[in-house]
């Protein structure tokens, strides 16, 4: 394991550190001891204020950063690239190419030429509808994406594969359904979990899409649901011990129902459950995914052990220690 206590340059950056994996990250990293840390991203949103207010460290502006990493190269350890547009239901492929795939080439040039291991968010997004499976071992160049933003992370991780020159350590993730706090200000792109939380609050009850499918009962639907908190985990330990360069998978392993994030919201809300469906939207219901599970063997045979939190205690944490209070971490 690399010793950050013996390092001389021991900074270590997180890009998109107003989001919700980006500011995770940055307050498990404080709580770890690690306090030279610099902040990237567009810090002007309100509603995003919340997530990095009270953390005490450096912040530069995304605009400014290149700059500052030229300037300050020296001083930076590592740096974790989860700054993107997210927004699966944005069309405009040339600017998520241009935020997405363009400025992460940009910052991957410089961690290869400055010499620091560069670690970023791919996206399980890049898998389409899994005509190919979900295994982090399939060349990008024959996946499909459904939407720009899955082409817009598919296009990096082809381009990064295709270089001779690449960072000397370097770990791209394809994150599935990550769940958790500091999500609040993502409206319609939250977790389903957390919509789940509102609208039982608001109604007592849980609206879920019925099936269309006559393989799968309504609410049976599966995805692979990953705490937020499991995905911190495994993006430090790759920082800690700069391994097995590659691009990986990051759920749990097991795909679960709907109707069992459901019931699990509700026993964390201490109420009995409720759950109808209605009809899947006719725009999207032809590209709506049945299942997803991350192929995790990559993950374990790379060292990592740690057991991922169940769906029920994942969900009974969250709800019961950041959404019932509206609390950050």
């Amino acid at each position: 394991m690399f010793n950050f206590a013996q390092n001389s340059k021991a900074m270590i950056v997180v890009t998109g550190a107003a989001g919700f994996i980006g500011s995770n990250l940055a307050a498990t990293l404080i709580e770890r001891g690690y306090t030279d840390l610099v902040l990237s991203d567009d810090f002007s949103r309100e509603n995003k204020k919340g997530n990095f207010e009270n953390k005490k460290v450096k912040f530069v502006n995304r605009n400014d950063f290149a700059d500052w990493l030229d300037n300050n190269h020296k001083q930076v350890e590592t740096i974790f690239h989860l700054g993107a547009r997210t927004d699966t239901t944005e069309f405009d492929l040339s600017l998520l190419l241009k935020m997405n795939t363009e400025y992460t080439k940009m910052l991957c040039q410089k961690c290869c030429k400055y010499g620091i291991p560069f670690i970023y968010a791919s996206s399980a997004a890049t898998y389409g509808m899994g005509e190919n499976d979900f295994s982090d071992t399939t060349d990008p160049n024959i996946l499909k994406p459904l939407n720009p933003y899955g082409i817009s992370k598919n296009e990096f991780d082809k381009w990064l594969l295709a270089q001779e020159q690449k960072p000397f350590f370097w770990a791209g993730f394809k994150f599935f359904n990550v769940y958790g706090p500091n999500e609040y200000h993502k409206g319609r792109m939250a977790s389903v979990i957390m919509h789940a939380f509102n609208q039982i609050n608001e109604t007592g009850m849980l609206k879920l899409f019925r099936s269309h499918r006559p393989d799968y009962a309504d609410g049976e639907q599966c995805r692979d649901f990953v705490y937020v908190k499991d995905v911190v985990d495994v993006l430090i330990y790759f920082m800690e011990t700069r391994k097995h360069s590659g691009i990986y998978n990051l759920g749990t392993g097991k795909a679960r129902p709907f109707n069992d994030l459901g019931k699990a919201t509700f026993a964390a809300m201490g109420l009995e459950p409720n759950i109808t469906y209605i009809d899947t939207p006719a725009d999207i219901r032809d590209k709506y995914q049945y299942f997803t599970e991350a192929d995790m063997t990559s993950l374990r045979k790379a060292g990592y052990i740690a057991e991922f939190h169940s769906l029920e205690d994942g969900v009974k944490d969250y709800v019961q220690n950041y959404l019932a209070g509206h609390k950050y971490r």
